[in-house]
């Protein structure tokens, strides 16, 4: 009763039961009652540039490139983009349409754009909503929404309850259906993720090891950094965890004195000794909004509304409240024998720490559920990371970093199988993931669904002529099967993917002309003997010779996001291992050393320097390893052009140990492309020639092949043999040239494979 603002209800389901709470709420306290909550759609800095550049009719490549130099940043706005974005503000003073653009823009940035629905937000009334709020119906008659927002529905009296879909929840889900599947099978008993023991060696073991890659709440580099501090190995630590990895606690020291005291190298402080029972578990430290309110009720009687009320007004730091709130505090401390002096330090101590407290009851089922999926991962890792992998098979980005934690974790993943795999990632035993379906770009969930239901119910795909008469091609277009062979789903029947790919308009012509003679009712005794000859002989596929490794890898890069079946610089590596310092995965920290690396960009983030210069972080991997690059101001203004997505980079520059993750890391001083690091590194192009080649014309091929690339820096050398003599000849200095892979392929069609080499 003696609460004054509206209660905060925020409860957590299953994105898969979500939806089913809704629908009983509603039928519960009557659909007239219940409703979701409107959102406003504001015009944004990209967005208002994409909006108005559309309305106004401008060229599409014209204002995707002015949106595109908007810096992805939250709160951004166009005038911020104009200050910090040298390209954007260069092309607004110069370019006519580009100011146009941007300052209407602007006159219409942050205006509402459109209504939506609260991700959560639901409201429940007392009486008909209509009698608190007028509703808005979604477009094509949907569902309806209030039309006030979330801050206008509790001025008006009503209760909001947030009922969120927590991915994390459902991936437990799904996890411990697989465990328990594979243990009845087995004859055991299944798990219940509810009744694990909250003191798991293994789990602990997995925390301190700052191995939280897809555990909740965990995995970010600050908190692996926090973590290893700490070093968690009980579950309150993991409570504080939670509750510490805030910008308030991480800048006012609490977390360095939380530390220190658990691992003993500080005295905890207790002010009062009626109050230690409150502070133990925190080791001294009032982190919780839970901790002021039982040291109001321990030390000056207040009541559990009073203290709330306390904690409210800590918390909005209102002067006037404030004073009125410590003299309570005060009043009722001496009341109960505490000192004036220490009742007010105890006071000062709780405002200070008010400010950061934490919801305890909050952060423990966070942890309760960051701690069943240490749990599972410790446990049952292919289960844990196959359900992970489905959770995110639409974010390419995410799908490659856990397929590399699978990697790091002693885990195989079996590519993409078009007679094995399900729609989402399954697992193969204990310690192998299978590729899901659903995770091929381009191959849609009805496609998958009609594939399955096909070969249960008729046995597996035989060859690329049978899984085409086979499937319906309704569903499953000729987008949809060119994508399954690039990812190599339909590998299982034998042939290589050029010789699928070159096949398919037959196959196709064949399935659809079967299908149209079924529907019609019609058996074509030609038009089946071909059909059914296709699993028997060979003859009807176009055979090919197989696709370079480029275009292979190139093709499982477009359609699955990752590298599954090799690594574009593996090629490279013999050449690579000439001029490198080492592999990343044998780099060591050395002061004053400069190293050699290479390897493919994977990620790469820009930010603005302290001085408001241009940096960039760069992840690099050469499938040994991968470590982070800092491209300071000076480096990423005279190499930007080079620092792209999936490009083969060299890296001069000093390595050293990263206080994050507790591995290495490096700056940047000198980037190159392959060809520049092979004219950077190389001291000559050398050039095999007998007798027979020199002859026919060669020094006019020889000409014409170097000509494209006569503006570089590398010596050309050719060993001229003869059964008698051997000479070299250097070409003059005209002749030197940039040695790209084009050039290098070019010269050994010409001379012979083994006959060319970058000699370092």
């Amino acid at each position: 009763p003696e609460r004054v603002s509206m209660p905060d209800f925020d409860v957590d389901f299953c994105m898969e039961g979500r939806d089913r709470v809704i629908d009983y709420v509603a039928g519960h306290y009557g659909r007239d009652k219940v409703s979701q909550i409107i959102t406003y759609g504001s015009m944004a800095a990209k967005a208002v540039v994409r909006d108005v550049g559309r309305v106004l009719g401008y060229p599409y490549g014209l204002v995707d490139g002015i949106a595109k130099l908007i810096p992805f940043e939250i709160g951004m706005t166009l005038d911020k983009a104009l200050e910090q974005e040298d390209a954007l503000r260069e092309r607004y003073e110069k370019e006519e349409e580009v100011a146009s653009l941007i300052d209407l823009a602007r006159s219409l940035e942050g205006c509402a754009r459109n209504a939506g629905k609260h991700a959560g937000g639901v409201v429940i009334a007392p009486t008909t909503l209509t009698d608190f709020t007028p509703l808005y119906c979604e477009q094509g008659g949907g569902n309806l929404v209030t039309q006030f927002d979330k801050n206008d529905v509790e001025a008006v009296g009503l209760v909001k309850f947030d009922f969120l879909g927590l991915r994390t929840l459902t991936i437990i889900d799904w996890a411990v259906q697989t465990i328990n599947r594979q243990r009845r099978a087995a004859g055991e008993e299944p798990i219940d993720i509810s009744a694990i023991p909250l003191d798991d060696k293994k789990s602990f073991d997995l925390l301190k090891a700052c191995q939280t890659t897809a555990v909740f709440q965990l995995e970010s580099r600050g908190m692996k950094d926090l973590i290893k501090r700490l070093q968690p190995d009980n579950f309150e630590d993991i409570v504080a965890l939670v509750a510490l990895f805030r910008p308030g606690p991480l800048q006012s020291g609490m977390v360095d004195d939380f530390i220190n005291v658990k691992h003993g190298r500080k005295k905890p402080e207790y002010p009062h000794p009626d109050i230690v029972h409150i502070l133990e578990p925190t080791y001294g430290v009032i982190l919780y909004q839970e901790q002021v309110m039982q040291i109001a009720q321990v030390l000056a009687g207040y009541s559990l509304g009073g203290a709330d009320l306390l904690r409210r007004a800590m918390g909005k730091k209102k002067p006037e409240e404030m004073a009125k709130q410590r003299s309570i505090f005060t009043e009722g401390a001496l009341k109960r024998g505490v000192e004036e002096k220490t009742a007010t330090y105890i006071f000062d101590l709780m405002e200070k720490f008010a400010g950061y407290g934490f919801n305890k009851s909050h952060s423990a089922a966070y942890a309760l559920v960051s701690y069943q999926t240490a749990w599972l991962k410790a446990h049952f890792p292919a289960a844990f990371m196959a359900a992970v992998l489905s959770a995110d098979m639409d974010n390419t980005d995410k799908v490659v970093t856990l397929i590399d934690e699978c990697a790091d974790m002693g885990l195989a993943v079996k590519p993409p199988n078009i007679n094995l795999c399900a729609h989402q990632f399954t697992v193969d035993g204990e310690q192998t993931v299978v590729y899901g379906l659903g995770a091929i770009k381009g191959v849609g969930e009805a496609a998958i669904e009609g594939i399955i239901q096909e070969r249960e119910q008729n046995g597996p795909f035989t060859d690329l002529f049978d899984f085409c008469k086979r499937i319906e091609l309704k569903k499953v277009n000729r987008r949809t099967l060119e994508n399954l062979i690039m990812a190599g789903a339909l590998d299982v029947f034998g042939e290589n993917r050029a010789t699928l790919m070159a096949s398919l308009p037959a196959a196709l012509k064949l399935a659809e002309q079967e299908q149209r003679n079924r529907e019609a009712g019609i058996e074509d005794l030609f038009g089946m003997a071909a059909a059914t000859s296709a699993s028997d002989t060979s003859v009807d596929y176009q055979r090919q010779s197989e696709w370079s490794e480029d275009q292979r890898l190139s093709c499982e890069k477009q359609t699955l996001g990752l590298y599954l079946t090799g690594h574009p610089i593996e090629r490279y590596l013999p050449e690579l291992e000439r001029f490198t310092s080492a592999r990343i995965v044998d780099l060591k920290p050395a002061k004053n050393q400069t190293v050699v690396v290479a390897g493919l960009i994977i990620a790469m983030r820009t930010m603005n320097t302290r001085r408001g210069d241009r940096m960039a972080f760069i992840t690099i991997d050469d499938r040994s390893a991968r470590i982070e690059l800092a491209v300071f101001s000076e480096a990423y203004n005279q190499y930007r052009d080079l620092l792209a997505k999936d490009r083969l980079i060299v890296v001069e520059g000093e390595v050293s140990v990263d206080d994050y993750s507790g591995g290495f890391k490096m700056s940047a001083n000198s980037i190159y492309d392959i060809s520049q690091a092979r004219s950077r590194f190389a001291r000559r192009l050398l050039l095999r020639v007998d007798e027979q080649r020199a002859a026919n014309g060669f020094v006019r091929e020889l000409q014409s092949t170097l000509s494209p690339f006569r503006d570089g820096i590398c010596p050309v050398v050719l060993d001229y043999r003869r059964r008698d003599a051997r000479a070299e000849v250097m070409l003059g200095e005209d002749w030197r040239v940039q040695p790209s892979d084009e050039l290098l392929q070019r010269l050994r069609d010409m001379v012979g494979e083994e006959r060319v080499e970058m000699v370092y």
